[in-house]
């Protein structure tokens, strides 16, 4: 294996590891992950053009904008900075009610605000989302799980054994919104493939999804890199698991 021009392009990948919004086109084609549901039809199955619909930590609105909802009855907030610039330059102009906030903490608005709340992959505190729902109002969430791409995690960081967030499974989800007063009406849980094409697409990867891959860097990382270039070299692919689930509760009375 010639290691030095391999060090070099994981470098380059490592240097321009940002992300825009919650864009993952720069990996497009280098790697494939899949869940077995489309959590934009799961909400279009309960979504009608006259609720009021809050997205919680939004990123840059992407998957907001593409439910196509009406701005005059649409919310959204982020509070990670990079994210909130973007919402405030894409969705203010579009008239749709962005705010600044934490998704686990308080929500910025008034009571029974909303029929429909929709959250993809982030935070959210059950209390606030009872306290923001109209009666009968729904909840829609799809959650990366505890055991989300553990298999990559140690094969770069082995030392790290501890789950960043151990209560993110179904059962405990499903357990807190029930004390909430929520009524479950569909979940699944899942484990499937992830697979890697090349060393610098995983780079970058770990890189962005820094809460992970903690400490990750090339040179901290450089003797497991080689490691995951000679399985792919073997075996033409790099795989892990993701470990995805989503539910749809609605508030009881």
């Amino acid at each position: 294996m010639n290691t030095e021009p391999l060090k070099e392009i994981w470098k380059q990948e490592e240097a321009i590891a940002h992300i825009h919004g919650w864009d993952f086109s720069h990996i497009h084609g280098r790697y494939e992950e899949e869940a077995p549901w489309d959590f934009r039809e799961i909400i279009q199955k309960y979504r009608t053009d006259s609720m009021k619909l809050l997205d919680m930590e939004t990123g840059g609105g992407e998957f907001l904008l593409s439910l196509h909802h009406p701005n005059q009855n649409t919310a959204a907030i982020e509070a990670y900075p990079p994210n909130v610039k973007l919402c405030k330059e894409v969705l203010l102009p579009l008239e749709i009610d962005f705010k600044e906030a934490e998704g686990a903490g308080q929500l910025p608005f008034a009571d029974e605000s909303f029929d429909m709340v929709t959250n993809r992959h982030g935070d959210y505190n059950a209390a606030e989302l009872r306290r923001v729902l109209k009666p009968n109002g729904l909840f829609l969430t799809q959650q990366v799980g505890a055991e989300n791409d553990r298999e990559l995690v140690q094969l770069l960081l082995p030392h790290i054994t501890e789950l960043p967030f151990p209560k993110q499974y179904l059962a405990v989800m499903k357990a807190e919104l029930l004390e909430q007063g929520f009524e479950v009406l569909e979940s699944r849980e899942i484990f499937r493939p992830i697979r890697f094409y090349d060393v610098g697409a995983l780079v970058w990867f770990a890189r962005i999804i820094e809460w992970e891959f903690p400490g990750f860097s090339v040179e901290r990382c450089l003797e497991q890199l080689y490691k995951a270039q000679e399985i792919l070299d073997q075996h033409g692919v790099i795989e892990g698991s993701i470990h995805r689930f989503y539910l749809a509760a609605r508030k009881q009375k």
